[in-house]
Parts: C-alpha cells; sequence; structure tokens
C-alpha cells in the first residue's frame, strides 16, 4: 500500500469516527449485554458455526492473521460438542457430561479427562489447568454478563451495525489490558454475531475476531456428545494438547502440515 492510498484511507477513517453519533451511557451498554447474556443463558439448546481470526505482530513489526472456522453445539448443563479446523490445526472438543474428550485429527491423537460437571465448570476447568480454550467460550458460560463485566472500567452503546446480514446492536468495552466489542442481534433474539478482543499490552494491538452465525435453538442428537475413536488414533496425556491452537510452530511457521 502506498503512502498516498495509506494518508488516503486515514483520513476517510478520520471524517467517518468524527461524524459517527456520540456513544451512548454506560448502562444502555450494560443492559444490551445482559439481555444478551440472558437469553443465551435461557436457551437449553444452542447451536452456530463460527469463523475466527487470530492476529500475530512479528518480530519485523508486521500483522499477519490466522483463520479458522468451526461449529459448536451446547445441551445445558452439560454438554458441548465444538470442532474447529484452520491451517494448522483441526480440533474437535466433545463433553457428554462427565468426560471430556480433546481430538486433533491433524496429530491423530486424541486425550480424555475426567470432569464431571456443567459445561461452565469444563471451561473454567481446560482454561486455568490446562490452557485450553475455545472460540468465544466466555459467552457460553451460564452467567456471561458476569464474566464479560468483570474489570471492565468503561462501556460505550456506539450505535447500529450488520453483521452477515443481521441489524445488530454493536458495544464497546474497555478493561486495562484489552478492548473488546460485542455486536448483538436486534430484536427479540438478542445473538451475539461478532465478538472482537483487541489486547493493550502487545506491541502492535493484535486482535481476536469471532463472527458467530446460522444460530439454531433446536436440541440435537445425542450422538453429537458422544467420541468414538477412529482406527489408527493414538491417546495421549491432556498436557499433550496444551499447544494446539489456530498458529504453526515456531519452527514450522508458514509451512502447512
Amino acid at each position: 500500500m502506498t503512502r498516498a492510498v495509506t494518508r488516503s484511507t486515514l483520513a476517510l477513517a478520520t471524517r467517518a469516527l468524527a461524524a459517527a453519533a456520540p456513544a451512548s451511557a454506560d448502562d444502555d451498554a450494560r443492559a444490551i449485554l445482559k439481555s444478551m447474556s440472558d437469553y443465551l443463558a435461557s436457551q437449553n439448546n444452542l447451536s452456530a458455526r463460527f469463523d475466527v481470526d487470530l492476529d500475530v505482530i512479528t518480530p519485523e513489526i508486521e500483522r499477519i492473521s490466522y483463520s479458522a472456522s468451526g461449529e459448536m453445539t451446547l445441551a445445558r448443563p452439560d454438554k458441548l460438542h465444538v470442532q474447529r479446523t484452520g491451517g494448522y490445526s483441526d480440533i474437535e472438543l466433545v463433553f457428554d457430561g462427565k468426560t471430556a474428550t480433546v481430538f486433533d485429527r491433524f496429530g491423530k491423537t486424541y486425550s480424555q479427562l475426567k470432569a464431571p460437571g456443567s459445561v461452565d465448570q469444563l471451561i473454567d476447568l481446560l482454561r486455568t489447568k490446562y490452557t485450553l480454550d475455545m472460540p468465544a467460550a466466555d459467552l457460553l458460560l451460564t452467567k456471561s454478563y458476569d464474566e464479560l463485566t468483570s474489570g471492565v472500567i468503561e462501556a460505550k452503546h456506539i450505535g447500529e451495525g450488520v453483521v452477515n446480514g443481521e441489524a445488530c446492536e454493536h458495544l464497546a468495552f474497555r478493561n486495562v489490558d484489552t478492548d473488546w466489542q460485542l455486536w448483538v442481534r436486534k430484536g427479540a433474539q438478542p445473538l451475539p454475531c461478532k465478538y472482537v478482543i483487541t489486547s493493550k499490552t502487545v506491541a502492535g494491538a493484535p486482535q481476536y475476531a469471532v463472527t458467530l452465525h446460522d444460530w439454531k435453538t433446536g436440541a440435537a442428537p445425542a450422538t453429537a456428545f458422544s467420541f468414538n475413536a477412529p482406527a489408527g488414533a493414538k491417546s495421549v496425556g491432556i498436557d499433550a494438547m496444551s499447544n494446539i491452537g489456530e498458529l504453526p510452530a515456531p519452527a514450522a511457521a508458514g509451512a502447512k502440515p
């Protein structure tokens, strides 16, 4: 991109920002977020597809984005199925209320962990003990509002936006370490359509963005929450799964498995 184009783009963005309607009060943004959280918690069965984009800032200050797509199926309180496929990983998580299975399709390995309890408890366990997370996991929690607003120092209702053809309320929140935005579908089904987290502690302010679409509220078949190891797959310890993700291993950067 030439300097002239860059200056032109920045000028347009600056004028658009200056012309934007003033952001609404903190309470307005929190109320919309609470309505989304309450609606999600009220649904015993949920499924959606998602697309993920993760920024990485290289030592040369170049921004590289890695993309993945997947789908999730949730049956409260204790069943979950998530699959995410990207250029460097193809991961499946299956939870039947008693056992959590993480399956690495690329590596043809899987790990099973006894974890009787709820989906909320599983998300916390995988995140805090095994450094395993899933796209927009906070949105699936029964009390997602409490989790999302913990540490928030500023909230704004930016206005309206459109995501995948859905009219949305655009919200923006600030924490000490991150800024994050949420686009919530307008109407009787306030579902999250887009979730963007911006790091303020890393040079270049990389972003993690999840777009959610094709939401459904019907019950899934019981087979969605069962796992049968495919032929040739090897069982490994859960710790071996801690390095799987959307990024290439440092030694194989730029190479697709």
